[in-house]
Order: C-alpha cells, then structure tokens, then sequence
C-alpha cells in the first residue's frame, strides 16, 4: 500500500513537471508585447524565442536521449529539471535579448530531453497492464497548461512584469525537482519492462512518426491562426478570446481524461479516432465557422480530441517502440515540433495568398492524410503475427 502511494505521489510530481515544461515553453506567446517593449526588439525577434526553442528541440532530442541513455532515470530527471529551473531563472533576471535568447536554448536542451524519458518513468511506475492509463494520467499536466498555466503567467506579466512570471516557473520547477527526486525510486518496479516496446515494430513505428508530423501539422496550420479567424471570420469581439481559449483548453483536459479509459485494451483506436476527430472540427470551422456557436463547438471538439490524441501518440510508442522507448519517444517529441514550426509556417503562407478561413480547410485535409496513413497501417505493416503483438489489435487485425 506504501509503495503504491508513492508511486502515485511519483506520478502526480511527473504531471506536474510537464505541466511545467509545457506552460514555460509557451509563456512567451501571451508575453509576446511585454517582452518585445521592455527589450526594445520587434516582435518577430521576440517570436524566435520560440522558434529556436522549437529547432532545439527537434534537433537535440535524439542525440540526448542516445548519449544519456545509461544514466539511471531519477538522476537524470533531478537533473534535467535543475537545469531547467536555472536557465528559467537566467531568463527572467536576463540583461538583454542575446542573454535571454541563451537561456531559452537551454531550456530547449531540458525539454529535448524531459520528453524523451518522463513517460518510461512514468510508466515504470507501474505494472505493464496500466501503461494507458499512466499516460493520460501523466498527460493532464500538459493538458491543463494551456488552461491554467498560460493564462496565469500572461496575467503576472501583465500585474508584475513578464520577469516575474519567468521568476516563477523557476520556482515552480527548483519545487517539481525536489519533489520528484524524493518520490521517484532509484529503480521504479517495471522499469524493465517500460524501457523497451511492448510489441515492438519498427514500420509501425516510422508511420507512427511519420503520421504524427503530419497531424500536427495540420491541427498547427489552423489553431496558430484561430485568433485571427475568429476575429476576422466568426466576428467574435476581442474581450471574447480568453473565454473561448478556455474552452479550448478545458475541452483538452477532457480529452486526456477520456481517452485513458481506451488507450489500455484499445490502442490504435484510441489513436485513429482523435486524429479522425481533428480533421472533422476543422472541416466544421471551416464550413460553419461564420456562426458563432458552431465556431464554439468546433473549437471545444478540436482541443478535446488534440490532447487525446497527443496522450495517444506517447502510449502508441511505448508499444511500438523497435528499441529504446526513450529512443522512440524522442522521436515522437521531433515529430511534434516539426509538425508545430511546420504548421504555423504554412498558415501563415496560406494567409497572405488565400486567406485566413483557409487555413480551417487546410488543416482539415492535411489532418485527413494522417488519418488515411494510419488506417492503412494494417496493410503496409502485415507479416506473420506474433502472440506480444496481440496487444497492437485494439481496433484491427494485424
């Protein structure tokens, strides 16, 4: 009983760390004009302080992974998040924008990393049978941070100066660190087994990516730009964004909640249908999204079935992991990222030469390729079954 309630307290300190991650990588976009005045830089040189977040990132999480791969998990992890904290802390006390631009690198590194190993120690938290369900659980974190923890950090930069909402994740992260070295164990009990792909497939793996790039691709396309569409297009008041963005976010922590009750004995359903999901409340902003409640509707289904699909994608590479399950999922962590530079790219471009209610149809369709990838993933990975892939058949024969 004692050690299942640490490893539960384990799991909430892990969902709060990524809670963490998620808020302070996203913080500069509600600081944006903030930030760009009291550094006297425009706001596109602000706006690569994400950019350049995100090529780290995408760059770094596979050699990282590689070369840490022998270093025992609560090490790393107490690590990883110490250098988060102090580089978070660099950037709020940062003298200038070359300063500040370093130590937003940094805490690139640490994300690079941190998602490479937090759901294998997550998961090996327990036994095998409960993978799913420690993903979503350990996904709510993230889920919630675009609720709660962007808008409050824009709110203290707006109250205190967008220093001291830096100064407070660093706080938040030194608090994470501590609490997870203390409650994650040396050697977590399944960590055998959550280190390696349950039924490992290399070609299900590399459609895995390679479908995930594109989804978000298209989900990126469409949501970097839902505040103009729904200026411009739904003709919603400015004063009404907060409130819609919150339904968004609500809808997502929904959405992880939910799809924990399937990802266990329903694998790949529980991935096809979220993404199918994305691609329909696009397609219904886009035909619909004149109407204000339709707009609203369709905003709710697109941040519900995004977070499930995103908890989805990191318990479907722990299945099909071919090798090292941090291997995989820093190759699930770049496939994000490239889709999220690529998607806000190609809105952008498709805004200056078709318009912003175009960039709702091409999510939709770009979305509707991820999701025919992945329905032909029977037929492109069949070879004679194996008894451990019976777990991969939660919604198709293999």
């Amino acid at each position: 009983m004692l050690e299942q309630r640490r490893a539960n307290l384990a799991l909430a300190a892990l969902s709060i760390s990524t809670f963490t991650f998620v808020t302070t990588e996203v913080l500069p976009v509600g600081l944006l004009t903030l930030m760009a005045d009291d550094l006297h830089r425009s706001e596109s040189q602000v706006g690569l302080l994400m950019t350049g977040y995100a090529a780290v990132v995408v760059l770094m999480s596979l050699p990282l992974a590689h070369v840490t791969r022998s270093v025992p998990k609560r090490l790393l992890l107490g690590v990883t998040l110490g250098v988060f904290s102090a580089a978070t802390l660099v950037s709020a006390v940062a003298p200038g924008y070359e300063v500040l631009l370093g130590a937003r690198l940094f805490v690139g590194l640490t994300q690079a990393l941190f998602w490479s190993i937090v759901a294998s120690t997550a998961t090996g938290l327990f036994p095998p049978s409960q993978r799913g369900r420690t993903v979503a659980r350990m996904s709510i974190g993230a889920a919630l941070a675009p609720v709660l923890g962007v808008p409050l950090g824009t709110w203290l930069g707006q109250q205190a100066g967008w220093r001291f909402a830096f100064l407070v994740m660093a706080v938040v992260g030194v608090a994470t660190c501590a609490v997870v070295v203390a409650l994650v164990p040396a050697a977590p009990p399944e960590a055998d087994a959550a280190s390696r792909g349950a039924a490992p497939s290399r070609r299900r793996y590399v459609l895995l990516v390679l479908s995930t790039a594109i989804v978000v691709t298209g989900a990126l396309t469409a949501q970097t730009y839902v505040t103009p569409y729904l200026l411009d297009v739904t003709g919603f008041a400015a004063a009404t964004l907060g409130p819609l963005l919150l339904v968004t976010g609500a809808a997502g922590f929904l959405g992880t909640i939910a799809v924990g009750r399937f990802l266990d004995r329903y694998p790949w359903l529980a991935l096809v249908a979220p993404m199918a999901l994305i691609a329909l409340s696009l397609l219904l902003l886009y035909s619909l999204g004149t109407l204000k409640a339709a707009a609203v509707v369709a905003l709710a289904l697109n941040g519900f079935a995004y977070s499930a699909m995103a908890a989805a994608v990191q318990n479907r590479i722990l299945l099909v992991a071919p090798g090292s399950t941090d291997l995989a999922s820093a190759g699930g962590s770049s496939a994000f990222n490239v889709g999220i530079a690529a998607g806000s790219l190609l809105g952008g471009l498709i805004i200056d030469h078709a318009g912003v209610r175009s960039v709702a149809l091409a999510g939709a369709l770009i979305t509707a390729v991820a999701v025919a990838l992945l329905l032909a993933e029977p037929r492109l990975t069949r070879t004679r079954r194996r008894p451990a892939e019976a777990a991969l058949a939660g919604g198709y024969s293999t």
